[in-house]
């Protein structure tokens, strides 16, 4: 099989723009998460979120006349996309069809364009427009974020979108990691976007009464993974994306690498649409599918980036599943959630989680878990709380789990 390694890193996130601003906020424990400003979330019991800070201009991605016809998904991944490609080195307005022809797009994205179709109805039936935007149903349709990434960049390769839920993006990733070491394909853009911070879908994951209601008033301490009074999610949005290459050209062509794509594990529990099964045997066993593909021991492995939703039920049985899948090694293994930091970007988490731990094997820095205040006996693993620590990783794994059941893990190697 191929090796697969990943060239470029592009990152759009609540609490930085731009790869570099992102990490220096993550690697120093800086929360994004602010009152909502998208709209008055005052008739809300969730009145907080994850949103890009408002110096982001739609309008450098998206031409003002297409603003009224495509979702925020779509600026928002257009600038990550932009600036992976352009870490990686592709020149691409200088290359030839065919070369364009080779490099694919997989994006994960659990809501797509609901935003977008959301204001849509709100506007046609308030009587604010006389008619939607001519583009509803393309836009509305998931696969069109896709589309416009490969549009715009000029990528003819194939061009695909993966929704499964809060893995997406782990399984975009996973999705162009085969392709690439089957030889479909030598390299793909692949990552993670999702915008879902609107009236309507906030107030159907309010209903199921798993988002945090308890800190409006201090918004960066709303998230809490791992901490024993934490009490739900907050929504997020945001966008990461990679380059994702065939190792043995990208070293021909003297690319700068990250790291080395090494396994990937997806299982589902079967078990039921929204809670996960108590005893995280599956969890653990994607994590146990990574190690054996990437021939390695769980003691081999000095990092791993959690889901860490902070709900009480995920962030417990997380916990159960690291200790399944790593045994005794569990309690020496240094993770963090970047969730702390930013919210639950929803599909395009997996991709938050992947760029953060790139950037901490580059840098030899792993990120804190901030909020942390009152020990979990149920979470008793080493979250790395308030404070960012130094370590040398040659291996980590990228875990999400997601509604109906879904489970996904990456494992990344040192090259």
């Amino acid at each position: 099989m191929r090796r697969v390694v990943i060239t470029g890193i592009g990152a759009v996130s609540p609490n930085g723009i731009g790869r570099e601003r992102f990490w220096e906020a993550t690697r120093s424990g800086v929360s994004g998460v602010r009152r909502i400003t998208r709209f008055d979330p005052s008739a809300y019991q969730v009145q907080v979120a994850g949103e890009v800070p408002d110096e982001f201009d739609e309008n450098k991605y998206v031409e003002i006349k297409d603003r009224p016809h495509v979702s925020r998904a779509v600026p928002l991944a257009a600038a990550s996309v932009a600036e992976a490609v352009a870490d990686a080195g592709l020149d691409v307005k200088a290359m030839s069809r065919d070369e364009l022809r080779g490099i694919g797009v997989i994006v994960g994205s659990g809501g797509g364009s609901m935003d977008f179709t959301e204001e849509q109805y709100r506007l046609y039936y308030a009587g604010l427009i006389k008619q939607c935007s001519v583009y509803t149903i393309p836009t509305g349709t998931i696969g069109t974020l896709a589309s416009e990434v490969s549009m715009r960049f000029g990528f003819r390769g194939l061009s695909h979108i993966v929704s499964t839920g809060c893995t997406s993006s782990t399984d975009a990733m996973g999705y162009a990691y085969r392709n690439i070491q089957m030889g479909v394909l030598d390299t793909v853009v692949t990552g993670g976007v999702d915008s879902p911070i609107a009236p309507l879908i906030l107030r159907g994951f309010q209903l199921m009464r798993i988002m945090s209601t308890s800190w409006n008033k201090e918004p960066t301490r709303a998230s809490r993974p791992f901490s024993r009074d934490r009490d739900g999610f907050v929504i997020a949005e945001g966008s990461w994306f990679f380059v994702m290459e065939e190792m043995e050209r990208a070293k021909a062509r003297g690319a700068n690498i990250y790291g080395e794509i090494a396994g990937y594990g997806s299982t589902c529990e079967a078990y039921h649409r929204v809670r996960l099964e108590e005893c995280g045997e599956e969890p653990a066993r994607a994590i146990g599918m990574c190690l054996k593909e990437g021939g390695i021991a769980p003691g081999d492995v000095q990092y791993i980036h959690y889901h860490g939703t902070s709900t009480e039920l995920n962030d417990r049985i997380e916990t159960r599943a690291v200790k399944l899948a790593f045994g005794d090694h569990a309690y020496k293994l240094a993770g963090s959630s970047l969730k702390s930091m930013i919210g639950h970007p929803q599909g395009a988490c997996g991709a938050a989680g992947m760029a953060a731990t790139l950037l901490a094997m580059r840098d030899g820095v792993v990120p804190p878990t901030i909020n942390v205040d009152v020990p979990d006996p149920n979470c008793d693993l080493d979250y790395v709380p308030d404070i960012g620590r130094k370590l040398h990783i040659e291996h980590a794994i990228g875990n999400c789990i997601a509604f109906g059941s879904k489970n996904s893990a990456m494992l990344l190697r040192r090259v």
